[in-house]
């Protein structure tokens, strides 16, 4: 009778923590939040307003005491108390039974590959605070192909490319384990400024960041194609100081993206001259899997096929990808732990 009234109390979290959005996973419930990774905090009094959805509503439209913070940049904690305390509100809106320590839940938390054992600690820390009874680590190309239902558990080359908001991910992987990998901080931010670099330049307009993915989302693609896509973009003339609406095409953001998709085409290049050749013979065949938001942009999997010559592929629902594959760490605790890096929390918060 107690194990069955623990097992109702005690709700495992996965959270795919990214730069831009943040998704939740609850066992034996799925995925229930994704929202975006900001908060809005008040500089005078230093108290948070407002978490996701909300947060990002006041993206660009605050005075000057009130401030939108994404706390992770580049994949990496950047601020420590603000992502303390987003963690918390996401625990605590997934989590409803924390009544004494030993219902706490047990969190994974996905990292980008080739952090430093410092930036680790730090997602460790900010989730112990948060209210973890215990914390996993799992890195988000092996949590991204477990996601995506690849056998990485078997002597078998698996190709992924992780194109989050703030990191691409370029991992080889085979046994469990990564074989190689690749870390840019080049992904869905950096496009959104390379688009607002590109429409200063030409155009003499200056456009907000919201605006710049947005219009990458609508009509963004990397390579040309017959049907040239137009949508208008409103901001402020560089000149004059006033409003002005302009005309961009899908070409206008073919040219902003060209520097950074290139850098990106490059790491994967890269990362298979690094292959060893039995496991490359394994990728010629099953081709490289596309995971995270990046990956929907028009043409990308096109590209890269041309590029490396191997077939390339988006897996299905590609943007939760990775918090499935904690999901189904969580799930299987026992025959996938050895995917994990572990830490105890000695001390849960009171």
């Amino acid at each position: 009778m107690l194990n069955k009234v623990f097992h109702y109390f005690n709700e495992d979290i996965a959270i795919d923590l990214g730069t831009a959005y943040s998704l939740v996973y609850v066992r034996g419930r799925g995925i229930i939040i994704n929202e975006p990774s900001v908060v809005a905090l008040n500089k005078k009094t230093g108290q948070i307003l407002a978490i996701g959805k909300e947060a990002k509503k006041m993206v660009g439209r605050t005075p000057a005491h009130i401030q939108s913070i994404r706390p992770l940049q580049r994949g990496v904690v950047s601020d420590f108390e603000v992502t303390e305390q987003m963690l918390k509100y996401f625990i605590d809106k997934a989590h409803r039974r924390k009544i004494f320590p030993l219902t706490w839940p047990r969190v994974i938390v996905g990292i980008p590959c080739g952090v430093t054992e410092v930036e680790k600690k730090a997602v460790e820390d900010a989730a112990k605070s948060a209210g973890a009874r215990e914390v996993f680590l799992i890195e988000e190309p092996i949590a991204a192909a477990i996601g995506a239902r690849l056998p990485i558990q078997e002597p078998k080359g698996n190709f992924l490319v992780d194109i989050g908001g703030g990191t691409t991910e370029v991992a080889v992987i085979s046994l469990g384990g990564i074989v190689t990998s690749k870390s840019l901080k080049i992904a869905g931010d950096k496009l959104d400024e390379d688009i607002v670099d590109y429409v200063a330049q030409r155009y003499k307009i200056l456009v907000g960041q919201r605006s710049a993915e947005e219009i990458k989302i609508s009509i963004g693609g990397v390579i040309p194609f017959r049907e040239k896509k137009e949508a208008p973009l409103r901001g402020r003339n560089l000149v004059t100081g006033l409003p002005e609406e302009i005309i961009v095409s899908s070409e206008d953001i073919r040219k902003a993206l060209e520097k950074s998709i290139n850098q990106i085409v490059e790491a994967i290049k890269m990362t298979i001259e690094q292959t060893p050749p039995e496991i490359l013979s394994d990728v010629m065949n099953e081709g490289i899997h596309l995971v995270g938001g990046g990956s929907l942009l028009r043409g990308l999997d096109k590209l890269i096929a041309n590029s490396t010559k191997m077939p390339v592929r988006i897996i299905e629902d590609p943007l939760t990808a990775v918090v499935r594959g904690e999901g189904m760490v969580l799930e299987n605790l026992d025959a996938l732990k050895e995917t994990l890096t572990e830490t105890e929390v000695e001390e849960p918060p009171h």
